[in-house]
């Protein structure tokens, strides 16, 4: 993706990237080891490091029982009011729709759960698409999830950037054939993510908001 390339489409991750949903995951992970495993501190800080990832696969990859999923969404849900928008995610959408840039979400989480987070944090309105890990085959880093953004945008991957905050979102980026944003505000280690060599990094969502706007009059 050379500077000169206009970004014509953009598919972002949600946790991290658009909204701030760590204490909230970190809660209702806590209790539904408590509920399945029983006492004692859950391993969450493994858990981040597989951030990204459908929900059931993090489980089978940590070694802990799938009977945890059910309760830790029952927590969730109890849970997303508490959720806020990270800082200039709003301004950011409004800027890439104001602009004609089409706005998808990508996520690990299911579409239903999404859709929830994204409008108790205002956001749901502001994105033209919303894509689930229960819509596709394969969750990150497989580029399912990327393409069906693409799809459902009704959009190629010629100008299209995927902004995430894991080496897992930059990973189905890039196997979708898209480039790539590194959002260093999330919950990804700046040095993780720039291995991956993405084509922009942001510190925040407004110098996001700025690098996917370069060179575009009164978008911004």
């Amino acid at each position: 993706m050379s500077g000169a390339r206009p970004v014509r489409t953009v598919v972002l991750d949600l946790d991290g990237v658009l909204i701030d949903s760590i204490h909230v995951m970190r809660k209702a992970f806590q209790r539904a080891y408590e509920l399945v495993v029983g006492a004692g501190q859950a391993p969450f800080e493994e858990y981040l490091r597989h951030l990204g990832r459908h929900m059931p696969d993090t489980l089978a990859i940590m070694g802990l029982p799938a009977t945890m999923y059910e309760p830790f969404v029952i927590e969730s849900r109890k849970l997303v009011h508490e959720i806020p928008a990270c800082p200039g995610a709003a301004d950011l959408l409004r800027a890439l729709r104001r602009a004609g840039v089409p706005t998808a979400v990508a996520t690990g989480k299911t579409h239903s759960r999404a859709v929830e987070a994204l409008a108790a944090t205002g956001l749901l309105e502001l994105l033209d698409a919303v894509c689930g890990s229960d819509e596709v085959a394969h969750g990150k880093p497989a580029p399912d999830i990327v393409l069906l953004a693409l799809d459902k945008l009704g959009a190629g991957p010629d100008g299209a950037v995927m902004v995430g905050d894991s080496a897992l979102d930059l990973e189905a980026g890039r196997r979708a054939g898209v480039g790539t944003a590194a959002g260093l505000w999330g919950q990804g280690g700046r040095q993780e993510l720039l291995a991956h060599t993405p084509d922009l990094v942001a510190g925040s969502c407004t110098e996001l908001r700025e690098l996917l706007l370069a060179g575009r009059e009164g978008a911004a």
